[in-house]
C-alpha cells in the first residue's frame, strides 16, 4: 500500500496539484508504522526523486514534503532540505523544515542555524508574525541544545528563605512535618497542613535532603501564586512576578533559565498542549527569552494546578536542586515500591525496630525495603527472597550501589530454609495485579501465616505492609498474632502498614 501511495505521487507530473498533497498526506500517515518506514526505505534504495515537491507552490506541498523526508531520514537528502529551508519565505512552513532536520545530522549546519536565530531574535513581533516566528525560535534553539546541550546552572540556594509546598503522603503527613521539625528546618508553629503537603518558609532547603519521605519540593514565587486559567494571564503573571529574580538569585550564571511547563488539569490533551504552548511563547516574548521553553533540556518546571474555582495555582520545581536520596536505585520491576514510600513505612516502623537484628524479607522484590531499612536502624545479617529472577540481580545491583551488604536468594519464600530465626520481618506483602486473582492471594496469605513461625525467634516483630488489610487482620488472629499498631498509608488501594508481634 505505501509503496502504491508513493508511485502515484512521484508519477505525478504536476507538483502543485491537489492529488500530490492529498497523496503526502496518506504516506504520513501510513509512515508512522516502523515495519511501514522501513519498507519504503529499503524499496527507495538512493532514489530521492520526491525532494523535487520542496519546489512545489504549494506551502502545504513542502511542508508534508518536508516532514516525509524527515519520516525517512535519508542522509542523502538533508542539503535539499537545508537549503529549501533557507528559501521557504512562507512562515507557517518554515518550523516543519526544522522538525524535519531534528532527524538528521545537521551539526555542519549549526553555525547557520545560530545565525538565523539572532536574526529572528532581532525581528519586530505582531500579532501577524508572534506564533510563527516563536515557534521557529522554539525549533532552533531545542536543535541546537540537542547537539550542544543546555549551559545549566548550578543551584546555590540552600540558605536562601523560600516559601516551599513540600509533598509527601497524604495519610501521614504528620511524619514528613516531624521529620522537618528534627532537621530543624522549620519550626512547627510555621508548619501549615495543604492538601497535599506542608507548606513553610526556611532558610534551610538543603537540609530537606535529610528527609526521606518527601516526594517533591515546589516553591512558591511572589507574584506568581494564582491567575485566571487563560494563557494570556498565565503569562502575565509569570512575566510581572519575581520568577526571574527567583531563578538568578538561586543560581550560578547567566540567563537564559530553560522551563517546562505541567499543567493539573481534568481537560483533554489537545486542549493541555494549546495551552502550554500559548503560555510558553507569551513568557519567552515577555521575559526577551531569558527565559526560554525546552521540551528536552529544561532547569525549572512551572507547575499550573487548575483549582475548583477554574483558576490556576502556580508553584515551581528546581531539577537544578539535585535529588541524591535514593540514587541507589538502578534497577526496579514492574511491582517495585517506589523509595521514598519505602523510607515511609521505615519510618512508621522505626519504633519498633531494633539494631543488629537479623531481617528477613520474604518478597523482596528489589530489595527497597531492606535498603531502606538498613539506613535508618543498622541491622546485622538481612536476607531477601524472591522467586523473580530479574528482581533479585536488580536488587543485587541496588545493594551494590548503596554500599550495603544484604543475602539474596532467588527462590519460593516457602521452600526457603535456614539455620537460625530472624528477629524481624518486614515486607511488601503480594496484591493481586496481572494474572495473580484475589483468590491467589488469599492462598499466600494462608501459607504465610502457618509457616513463618518456622523462620522467627518468639518475640520477632512482623512488619508488613498490605493491600488486603481484613484478610490479615483475619489470619492475625486465626494464627495468634497481636496487632501492635496499624498504620494508614493509600486509601485508595487499601494499604496499610501492619506491626504484630
Amino acid at each position: 500500500m505505501v509503496i502504491d501511495i508513493y508511485k502515484s505521487i512521484i508519477e505525478n507530473e504536476h507538483i502543485d496539484s491537489l492529488e500530490v498533497r492529498q497523496g503526502l498526506s496518506a504516506l504520513r500517515k501510513e509512515m508512522k508504522a516502523e515495519e511501514v518506514r522501513e519498507e519504503l526505505i529499503e524499496y527507495l534504495e538512493d532514489d530521492i526523486t520526491i525532494v523535487k515537491f520542496l519546489k512545489s507552490t504549494d506551502g502545504k506541498i513542502r511542508k508534508n514534503t518536508a516532514l516525509f523526508l524527515g519520516d525517512l531520514a535519508i542522509p542523502e537528502t538533508l542539503d535539499d532540505l537545508f537549503q529549501a529551508y533557507q528559501k521557504e519565505s512562507t512562515m507557517f512552513v518554515r518550523s516543519a523544515y526544522l522538525t524535519a532536520l531534528a532527524e538528521f545530522d545537521y551539526r555542519k549546519y549549526l553555525p547557520e542555524l545560530k545565525s538565523r536565530l539572532e536574526e529572528l531574535e532581532q525581528i519586530q513581533l505582531t500579532p501577524e508574525n508572534r506564533k510563527h516566528i516563536t515557534e521557529e525560535m522554539h525549533h532552533i534553539t531545542e536543535l541546537i541544545m540537542m547537539l550542544e546541550g543546555a549551559k545549566h546552572h548550578e543551584f546555590r540556594g540552600n540558605r536562601l528563605m523560600s516559601d516551599l509546598m513540600v509533598l509527601g503522603n497524604r495519610e501521614q503527613m504528620a511524619v514528613l512535618k516531624n521529620q522537618i521539625i528534627e532537621e530543624d528546618i522549620a519550626s512547627e508553629k510555621d508548619i501549615f497542613f495543604m492538601r497535599a503537603g506542608l507548606r513553610f518558609q526556611t532558610d534551610q532547603v538543603g537540609e530537606l535532603r535529610k528527609v526521606r519521605t518527601y516526594q517533591e519540593i515546589l516553591f512558591l514565587v511572589k507574584g506568581m501564586l494564582s491567575c485566571e486559567m487563560n494563557p494570556k494571564d498565565g503569562a502575565e503573571t509569570i512575566i510581572s512576578s519575581d520568577l526571574l529574580e527567583f531563578m538568578k538569585q538561586r543560581h550560578k550564571g547567566k540567563v537564559p533559565f530553560y522551563f517546562r511547563i505541567e499543567i493539573k488539569s481534568k481537560r483533554d490533551l489537545k486542549w493541555k498542549s494549546n495551552f502550554t504552548k500559548k503560555l510558553a511563547a507569551g513568557i519567552e516574548e515577555g521575559t526577551n527569552r531569558q527565559l526560554i521553553n525546552s521540551t528536552s533540556h529544561y532547569e525549572f518546571e512551572i507547575r499550573l494546578i487548575e483549582n475548583a474555582k477554574g483558576r490556576m495555582n502556580m508553584m515551581v520545581k528546581l531539577y537544578t536542586m539535585h535529588d541524591h536520596r535514593f540514587e541507589y536505585r538502578k534497577g526496579a520491576v514492574a511491582t517495585s515500591m517506589k523509595p521514598v514510600n519505602a523510607a515511609l513505612l521505615v519510618e512508621l516502623a522505626k519504633p519498633y525496630m531494633i539494631e543488629d537484628a537479623q531481617v528477613l524479607d520474604p518478597f523482596c522484590g528489589v530489595g527497597t525495603l531492606l535498603l531502606e531499612r538498613q539506613k535508618i536502624i543498622k541491622g546485622n545479617t538481612s536476607y531477601g527472597i524472591d522467586e523473580m529472577a530479574e528482581a533479585i540481580e536488580k536488587a543485587k545491583l541496588n545493594t551494590e550501589e548503596a554500599g550495603q551488604i544484604i543475602h539474596y536468594i532467588n527462590k519460593d519464600f516457602f521452600e526457603f530454609t535456614h539455620e537460625y530465626l530472624f528477629d524481624e520481618v518486614f515486607t511488601d506483602m503480594p496484591f493481586a495485579m496481572g494474572n495473580t486473582t484475589q483468590e491467589d492471594i488469599r492462598v499466600i496469605y494462608e501459607k504465610f501465616f502457618k509457616r513463618i513461625r518456622h523462620y522467627i525467634k518468639e518475640d520477632a516483630t512482623l512488619i508488613l505492609y498490605v493491600r488486603n488489610p481484613e484478610l490479615l487482620e483475619r489470619l492475625a488472629k486465626k494464627y495468634q498474632f497481636e496487632i501492635k499498631e496499624e498504620f494508614l498509608v493509600d486509601e485508595k488501594n487499601q494499604g496499610k502498614l501492619y506491626i504484630l508481634k
